[in-house]
Protein backbone atom coordinates (compact mmCIF):
# COMPACT_ATOMS: atom_id res chain seq x y z
CA UNK A 1 0.00 0.00 0.00
CA UNK A 2 1.27 3.58 -1.11
CA UNK A 3 1.00 6.15 1.52
CA UNK A 4 0.59 10.17 1.30
CA UNK A 5 0.22 12.78 3.63
CA UNK A 6 -3.61 13.13 3.91
CA UNK A 7 -5.40 16.36 5.69
CA UNK A 8 -7.84 15.21 8.60
CA UNK A 9 -10.00 17.25 10.25
CA UNK A 10 -10.22 17.61 14.03
CA UNK A 11 -13.39 16.40 15.39
CA UNK A 12 -13.02 19.01 18.77
CA UNK A 13 -12.02 22.36 17.04
CA UNK A 14 -12.74 21.63 12.95
CA UNK A 15 -9.26 22.54 12.06
CA UNK A 16 -7.43 20.93 9.27
CA UNK A 17 -4.81 18.63 10.38
CA UNK A 18 -1.97 16.54 8.59
CA UNK A 19 -1.77 12.67 9.08
CA UNK A 20 1.56 12.29 7.61
CA UNK A 21 3.36 9.36 5.96
CA UNK A 22 5.55 8.35 9.30
CA UNK A 23 2.30 8.45 11.10
CA UNK A 24 0.45 6.15 8.61
CA UNK A 25 3.43 3.49 8.89
CA UNK A 26 3.12 3.50 12.23
CA UNK A 27 -0.37 3.05 12.84
CA UNK A 28 -0.16 0.42 10.11
CA UNK A 29 2.38 -1.08 12.11
CA UNK A 30 0.87 -1.10 15.23
CA UNK A 31 -2.53 -2.96 13.46
CA UNK A 32 -4.72 0.32 14.41
CA UNK A 33 -7.29 0.21 12.69
CA UNK A 34 -8.80 4.05 12.92
CA UNK A 35 -7.11 7.12 12.12
CA UNK A 36 -6.49 9.96 14.65
CA UNK A 37 -9.84 12.58 15.02
CA UNK A 38 -8.08 15.23 17.22
CA UNK A 39 -5.45 17.54 16.17
CA UNK A 40 -2.07 17.39 18.33
CA UNK A 41 -3.77 20.35 20.52
CA UNK A 42 -6.85 18.99 21.11
CA UNK A 43 -5.00 15.06 22.18
CA UNK A 44 -3.32 17.14 24.26
CA UNK A 45 -5.67 19.20 25.99
CA UNK A 46 -7.99 15.72 26.63
CA UNK A 47 -4.94 13.70 27.68
CA UNK A 48 -4.29 15.72 30.49
CA UNK A 49 -7.92 16.04 31.49
CA UNK A 50 -7.97 12.26 31.29
CA UNK A 51 -4.37 12.13 33.27
CA UNK A 52 -2.44 11.12 30.99
CA UNK A 53 -0.52 8.02 32.89
CA UNK A 54 2.14 10.60 34.57
CA UNK A 55 -0.10 11.53 37.08
CA UNK A 56 0.40 10.35 40.90
CA UNK A 57 -1.41 8.31 42.68
CA UNK A 58 -2.89 8.85 45.95
CA UNK A 59 -1.40 7.01 48.87
CA UNK A 60 -2.52 5.71 52.14
CA UNK A 61 -1.51 5.36 55.31
CA UNK A 62 -1.94 1.68 56.72
CA UNK A 63 -0.41 -0.97 59.61
CA UNK A 64 0.48 -4.28 58.26
CA UNK A 65 -1.87 -6.93 59.10
CA UNK A 66 1.03 -9.33 59.34
CA UNK A 67 4.05 -7.55 60.83
CA UNK A 68 2.68 -4.45 62.01
CA UNK A 69 4.62 -1.99 60.68
CA UNK A 70 2.99 1.51 59.46
CA UNK A 71 3.77 1.80 55.37
CA UNK A 72 1.50 2.98 52.63
CA UNK A 73 -0.47 1.61 49.89
CA UNK A 74 -1.22 3.13 46.23
CA UNK A 75 -5.28 2.22 47.06
CA UNK A 76 -7.80 2.35 49.72
CA UNK A 77 -8.33 -0.73 51.46
CA UNK A 78 -11.39 -2.71 51.54
CA UNK A 79 -12.95 -3.00 55.13
CA UNK A 80 -12.35 -6.71 56.37
CA UNK A 81 -9.84 -7.38 54.17
CA UNK A 82 -5.97 -7.82 55.12
CA UNK A 83 -3.38 -4.87 53.64
CA UNK A 84 0.25 -5.71 53.68
CA UNK A 85 3.37 -4.04 53.35
CA UNK A 86 5.44 -4.46 50.39
CA UNK A 87 7.93 -6.68 52.23
CA UNK A 88 5.21 -9.13 53.45
CA UNK A 89 3.51 -8.95 50.81
CA UNK A 90 6.44 -10.45 48.27
CA UNK A 91 6.68 -13.25 51.02
CA UNK A 92 3.26 -14.42 51.38
CA UNK A 93 3.15 -14.34 47.03
CA UNK A 94 6.28 -16.08 46.99
CA UNK A 95 5.16 -18.60 49.47
CA UNK A 96 1.94 -19.27 48.09
CA UNK A 97 0.90 -22.40 46.69
CA UNK A 98 0.44 -22.52 42.70
CA UNK A 99 -2.78 -23.40 41.70
CA UNK A 100 -3.35 -26.98 39.66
Amino acid sequence: MEYRDRALTCIVCGSEFLFTVGEQLFFAQKSFRNEPKRCKACKTRRNKTLGDGNSRREETGIMCSQCGRETTVPFKPTQGRPVFCRECFDQRRTSAPVPA
